[in-house]
């Protein structure tokens, strides 16, 4: 069995690292308009929605009971725990004054869609490769929760314990464990090897879905203009 090389798995995120995107650093100095906040919310749901999908494809094709249990209490604290996530992110974007209508109607850009398709094809590919790809996503949640939260709180007007915020401070918090026990699940599987790639490509497809969300929203123009 080769043992993981962590520090690689950690470098591989940190070179897609999605706190040091230009549209994470614009809400870290409250750069960014409520538009575009509107536009973020609107396609980051598709993805939020998903996201049980993942891990129930993951969980099913598991054979380790070990492992099948930690998936099966991540599921649970998607869906079960107190309001779903999905329904905390509806009460974010309607803090924003997007409505659960308006969110059902959207449909996702072409980023937003190759990360869904992303997510889907490595959930449903090994037990090694399904957790890499949750836990390429979970390990940055934390510290990405904080700062989106943060930022909220201090240029964009609501209140550290409103609704509007809740979906960060579950994800300052859960995704600390859920990315522990993903670790635990690629070991487990023997097929470390296979985490590599997996990470690499999950983190990609996340940092492009940004990409183009920033596409969106028009940022680099932004840029280029407080240049001139």
């Amino acid at each position: 069995m080769k043992k993981i090389d962590w520090n690689q798995i950690a470098q591989i995120i940190d070179s897609h690292s999605l706190l040091k995107h230009p549209f994470y650093q614009a809400w870290q100095k409250g750069e960014l308009t409520i538009g575009d906040l509107k536009i973020y919310a609107k396609e980051y749901y598709h993805l939020e929605s998903a996201f049980p999908r993942f891990i129930s494809r993951v969980h099913s094709a598991t054979e380790n009971p070990m492992a099948r249990r930690e998936l099966l209490k991540n599921l649970v604290s998607e869906e079960i725990e107190g309001k779903s996530h999905r329904e905390l992110w509806l009460d974010f974007a309607g803090a924003l004054g997007v409505s659960k209508e308006e969110m059902s109607a959207h449909a996702p850009s072409a980023s937003t869609r190759a990360v869904v398709d992303k997510f889907f094809e490595l959930s449903s590919a090994s037990t090694a490769e399904g957790a890499a790809a949750l836990y390429a996503y979970e390990s940055q949640q934390p510290g990405v929760a904080k700062t989106k939260r943060e930022g909220l709180v201090k240029f964009y007007g609501m209140k550290d314990d409103s609704a509007g915020v809740e979906f960060f401070k579950v994800h300052e918090k859960a995704d600390e464990w859920h990315s522990q026990a993903e670790k635990e699940i690629i070991e487990s599987t023997g097929e470390g090897e296979r985490a590599v790639p997996a990470v690499a490509s999950a983190a990609k497809a996340l940092y492009q879905f940004l990409d183009g969300v920033s596409e969106q929203i028009r940022l680099r123009d932004r840029f280029v203009c407080s240049l001139n």
